[in-house]
């Protein structure tokens, strides 16, 4: 297996990777976003991300993509948008693999919190989570808001 920072041909394997996540989280349909969406902004003059991705014989089987955010109290942190191991994959130490290098891109600058979101059903994730030492916050809640929901609120 070879984790390796993605490059802009990688981008169709990982927006399958990205569509098979939304199945997984059972929202198969959610996904909007283009390959051209996702080379223009994870390769651009200032990309909005950094992708990494697994393979195996050739094969792409797993991403990860992180960006940084800023936090009040931290300063400069990571978020982890999504960890994707094909469901055929996974088992063989490829999520822990991508984690690792999520894990030391952070640590590699200096910076104090990676955060990232799991959905309470998902108790595999949850799990291993944990076990790495993340802290999986009870008490907080995600908040979106949706395009529709924007467009209805500033039209209020």
């Amino acid at each position: 297996m070879i984790v390796r920072e993605a490059l802009r041909e990688d981008m169709p394997q990982v927006l399958e990777l990205i569509k098979e996540l939304a199945v997984f989280e059972k929202e198969p349909e959610a996904v909007e976003i283009s390959v051209a969406d996702l080379e223009r902004e994870g390769f651009g003059e200032n990309p909005l991300f950094t992708c990494f991705v697994a393979e195996m014989d050739g094969e792409t089987v797993g991403a990860a993509l992180v960006y940084f955010r800023f936090s009040t109290w931290k300063g400069r942190t990571l978020h982890l948008e999504d960890l994707i191991v094909k469901e055929a994959h996974r088992g063989k130490g490829i999520g822990q693999a991508l984690y690792k290098k999520v894990m030391q891109f952070a640590f590699d600058r200096g910076l104090k919190r990676v955060a990232w979101d799991v959905l309470d059903w998902n108790t595999g994730a949850i799990r291993f989570y944990e076990r790495s030492g993340a802290n999986v916050l009870k008490t907080w809640r995600v908040v979106h808001m949706d395009e529709k929901g924007l467009r209805d609120y500033i039209n209020s």
